[in-house]
């Protein structure tokens, strides 16, 4: 079986407690300051790493539909839809997580457009095959040794939530090979590097 290439441990810097917010970085919300709770495993995606991933997907996501799986502090879900995605469903298990972002989503006035679902990210994927999202967002917990088979099963399940030009969204502590994603039925379209962080824009494999 093809893998992602080997795991490095995480750095000191990566282990440190997460910083205590992290600000929407575009869109109508711009500047928002998004609380994080010292949880384990918590990780917000840097700002860095999200501009670049919404200069990729472009400023503008008017009518999106987007699943941000393994939610936290909403970082990624709440910036798509501060750039105008219509539907943003933030899937978190811990029950004072998913609180503090229904909270948020109060706080934004934003129930029109994003729905808080408490959870497991894999189930909610599951129960959306087929549902033609635009977008998926994937951030699992990184787990001692990468935990392969949570990012594996998430893949799979988000390959089947997403339209036949949808996205996912893939945060991981290992750079993802062409070779393992095909056999999940994805390839890259963009990929970069921060840290320790690989991240990923994955779309679905051309059929020939």
């Amino acid at each position: 079986m093809n893998r992602p290439s080997s795991p490095r441990r995480p750095s000191p810097a990566s282990t440190a407690q997460a910083p205590q917010e992290v600000r929407i970085i575009g869109g109508q919300w711009k500047r928002t300051p998004l609380p994080v709770k010292n949880a384990p495993g918590l990780r917000p995606t840097p700002a860095r790493v999200r501009e670049t991933l919404f200069n990729w997907l472009g400023q503008d996501l008017s009518g999106w539909r987007c699943l941000d799986a393994f939610a936290g502090s909403g970082a990624l879900g709440l910036e798509a839809a501060s750039r105008g995605a219509s539907e943003v469903t933030l899937v978190e298990q811990d029950p004072s997580l998913a609180k503090g972002l229904q909270a948020i989503v109060t706080r934004l006035k934003a129930e029109g457009s994003v729905r808080v679902e408490r959870g497991d990210a894999l189930a909610a994927m599951r129960q959306r095959q087929g549902a033609a999202l635009d977008l998926v967002f994937l951030d699992p917990p990184f787990g001692d040794g990468g935990n392969e088979a949570l990012f594996r099963s998430a893949l799979q399940a988000a390959r089947g939530a997403i339209g036949v030009n949808g996205l996912i969204y893939l945060e991981a502590p290992v750079v993802w090979t062409a070779d393992a994603l095909a056999s999940l039925g994805l390839q890259v379209h963009r990929q970069g590097r921060a840290g320790q962080v690989a991240f990923h824009l994955l779309r679905t494999l051309a059929v020939d």
